[in-house]
Formats: C-alpha cells, sequence, structure tokens
C-alpha cells in the first residue's frame, strides 16, 4: 500500500477521528472520499445530502427507522458467546450476530433507512446494485415493505454463484437485471446502476449497498449501520462487565466493519482488526485486499484505495466470497489504517472456508463466507493474543453461500 499520509497529517487527523470531526464538510476522510461525479449527478447528491442534513437525525425519522428495525428487523440482534471456539482458540469469542437479522445479513439496517429515506424525498423508485446478493434482497425486501418499486443490478457471474438469493429477490417483486459488462461481479454492477440514476436522477433513488462511492454515501451508510456496533457495545459491557480487547470484521467495501466499528473508535484501549479477501495470492488479480495491495485513486465516485496496475488501470479482482469480491473500500477505512487506528489483514480462500467449516461443527453456525474471513481472522489474532476478549461481527449467514460451498468443502463428500 502507498503511504500518503505523513506521520504528522497522521497524528492531526487521529486527534479530528478522537473528537469525532469528520467527514469535513467536503465528505473527506481526510484524503480520502469527496465526490467525483458527472456533472448530471451533482444535483441528485446534493438533494440526497440535504436530505440527510434534514432527516437522519430527524426525531421523527429515527423513531420509524428504529421501530422498523424492531418489529421487522428483529433487532437488537444477539451477542453468542462460541463456547467451542473459545475453548479451541484460546480466547474469549462472541460472536454480534447479524446473521440472525431479517434477510440474513446487516445489509437490512442500510436499505431500511435508505429506503425511508427515498420516500421522504419524494423518489418514484428505488434502485440497487449487489454482490453477494445480500443487499438486493434486503433492498427488495425494505422495498416491498415500504410500497417502492425496486430494480437491483447484479453481474452475471454473482448470480450464477448466489442463484438462491437471486430467486428471493424476485418472490420479494424486485426486478434483477444481469449485468453482463466488465468484469460481470460487483464492479459491473454499480456501474450499471450510476448509468441509471444518471437517467433519472429525479424520480430515481439510488440505494448504495455499502460504505462507498460519492459523499455522502460513505457517511449515510456509516450512520445506519453502526447501530450493530452501538449494541455490541452495550452487550459486551452487560454480558463481560468489561468493553472487548479487540473487535474483528470482515471488509470488501465496508458497511459491516464501519458499523461495528465506529462506536469504538474513541475506546482506544480496544484493538480493531478488518479482514480482507487474501483470494488466491498477493499478485493483481489473484484477491481484493485494496487496503493490503491497494494504491490511492478514484473509483465510483470516491478517492480511496484500489487495486491497480502501474498505469491506473482498475484490476479484476478474485474472492471465494462474491460479497467481498470488489477492488476499491470505503474512504474511512482508508483513513482508518492510514492513522493506524484499525489493523487490516487479508485470509486467503482457503482458511476463511476452512474457519466456515469449524465454526459450523463447533459452534452450529453456518456463517457467510464473507463473515468467515473474520473467523479466520480471529483465530490467528487470538494465538497471537491468548486470553483475550474477542467480539466478531458475524456479518451474515451461509445459506447464500451453498452453491460455492458444493463445489468447495463439500466437493469430496457423498
Amino acid at each position: 500500500m502507498t503511504q500518503v499520509i505523513s506521520a504528522a497529517e497522521a497524528k492531526t487527523l487521529l486527534a479530528n477521528v478522537m473528537k469525532d470531526a469528520y467527514p469535513d464538510e467536503r465528505g473527506r476522510f481526510g484524503p480520502f472520499g469527496g465526490r467525483y461525479v458527472p456533472e448530471t449527478l451533482v444535483p441528485a447528491l446534493d438533494r440526497l445530502q440535504a436530505g440527510v442534513d434534514r432527516y437522519l437525525h430527524d426525531v421523527d425519522f429515527l423513531e420509524a427507522f428504529h421501530a422498523e428495525l424492531k418489529s421487522w428487523v428483529g433487532r437488537p440482534t444477539p451477542l453468542t458467546h462460541a463456547r467451542e471456539l473459545s475453548k479451541r482458540w484460546g480466547a474469549q469469542i462472541y460472536l454480534k450476530r447479524e446473521d440472525l437479522a431479517h434477510t440474513g445479513a446487516h445489509k437490512i439496517n442500510n436499505a431500511v433507512g435508505q429506503v425511508l429515506l427515498a420516500k421522504k424525498l419524494g423518489a418514484k423508485r428505488v434502485i440497487a446494485e449487489t454482490g453477494a446478493g445480500q443487499h438486493g434482497v434486503a433492498s427488495a425486501a425494505a422495498c416491498a415493505r415500504l410500497d417502492m418499486p425496486c430494480t437491483v443490478y447484479m453481474g452475471e457471474v454473482d448470480m450464477e454463484r448466489q442463484a438462491p438469493n437471486v430467486g428471493r429477490m424476485k418472490l420479494l417483486g424486485a426486478t434483477v437485471v444481469p449485468v453482463t459488462s466488465g468484469d460481470r461481479t460487483l464492479r459491473a454492477a454499480v456501474d450499471e446502476a450510476l448509468r441509471d440514476w444518471v437517467s433519472d436522477p429525479n424520480g430515481t433513488y439510488y440505494c448504495l449497498g455499502s460504505a462507498v462511492g460519492p459523499h455522502p454515501y460513505p457517511y449515510l451508510v456509516r450512520e445506519l449501520q453502526s447501530v450493530i456496533g452501538r449494541e455490541a457495545r452495550e452487550q459486551m459491557l452487560a454480558t463481560t462487565g468489561k468493553l472487548p480487547d479487540s473487535v474483528i470484521a470482515c471488509v470488501g467495501g465496508g458497511s459491516n466493519a464501519i458499523g461495528i466499528f465506529y462506536p469504538f473508535v474513541k475506546d482506544t484501549e480496544v484493538q480493531m482488526l478488518g479482514l480482507e479477501a487474501g483470494g488466491l495470492g498477493t499478485g493483481l488479480g489473484q484477491n481484493a485486499a485494496s487496503l493490503a495491495y491497494g494504491r490511492p485513486g478514484v473509483l465510483q465516485g470516491a478517492y480511496s484505495l484500489l487495486l491497480q496496475d502501474e498505469h491506473g488501470q482498475i484490476q479484476e479482482t478474485h474472492s471465494v466470497s462474491a460479497g467481498l469480491d470488489y477492488p476499491g473500500v470505503g474512504p474511512e477505512h482508508s483513513l482508518l489504517m492510514s492513522i493506524g487506528r484499525v489493523k487490516y489483514e487479508a485470509v486467503n480462500d482457503e482458511d476463511a472456508l476452512a474457519a466456515l467449516a469449524e465454526c459450523c461443527a463447533a459452534e452450529g453456525i453456518l456463517p457467510a463466507i464473507e463473515s468467515s474471513h473474520a473467523l479466520a481472522g480471529a483465530k490467528r489474532h487470538a494465538s497471537e493474543h491468548p486470553g483475550k476478549t474477542l467480539l466478531i461481527g458475524l456479518s451474515g449467514r451461509g445459506d447464500k453461500d451453498m452453491p460455492t460451498l458444493q463445489k468447495t468443502i463439500l466437493k469430496d463428500q457423498v
């Protein structure tokens, strides 16, 4: 990773983070973030910013949002002490169970909030992109709940490996559009959603699924997903009487991770660890680990760390996990790594699948392959810090991954 912040700048930015003085009015997380979009989208983003400023912390909006989270999403999600994994790994392991949220992942928190905002802004339809399918399912469900038409763009490759979620989206009333251009995964799906939005920026609301994209999306998604970390923080104090020693989460675009990290950022005694998709190796095209191997640049509306070649061309990525298979990362994560507040590492496909199998056998929980990167990283972290208390964000359940699991860890089983 190319260093873009000096030691002196990092010290100043860390102080701003501790005071919660970020992002700035331009949507910058230090040097990262911002808004790099065609002129045709500027009015739509201005309207969105005005809506965020007006409604996001409005009492009536928050009352409606939290009512849906409680009665429909099923929040608060439980905190589970993983007794057998704790014995095996030599640490106290706690799982924040976003897999038990309605539709099976953390994505529903953001989708409900954004669709409520879309209605406030007078939008006539909602569009979304999806990789693993969980944001697509969540958007489809939220739109059905709140009576909004929904169109979801999904890469052709992801539609094949996440077939169960394609069916779920259709049953929930969404139109699913296959994307056959580019790498036919999440990046291509985002591109198509942006093209749709440009064609009708007034009547269409783009429900972006991760903490990426132009301002104010990274901030908006963080605020909606931080319910994860706020709940987990309270639950850890109630259960153990103290904060965890480490908070650990998987990182693709980064919505699940920033959701659980953000409420702990000021707790300097708490370590935070993000796990990216290490795929098959360290070379370009072999992984999706933007923070570990990326360089700064602009992708899909924001300046952040990206997987690109020496000519600045964005590279195709690889991960066994569709939800982590993206060549960029949210700008807030780039900041938190650059100032040293969060440590980020890569986990390869093999270790992630092994952690998934171990969690199934030890705890009776089938995690998503995305979440299994966090589990594998936590196992490694526990071996280096024995006896510590680790809080792991279990971002989703693995039912959606059965086609991939049949071809990988189950292929030799009768």
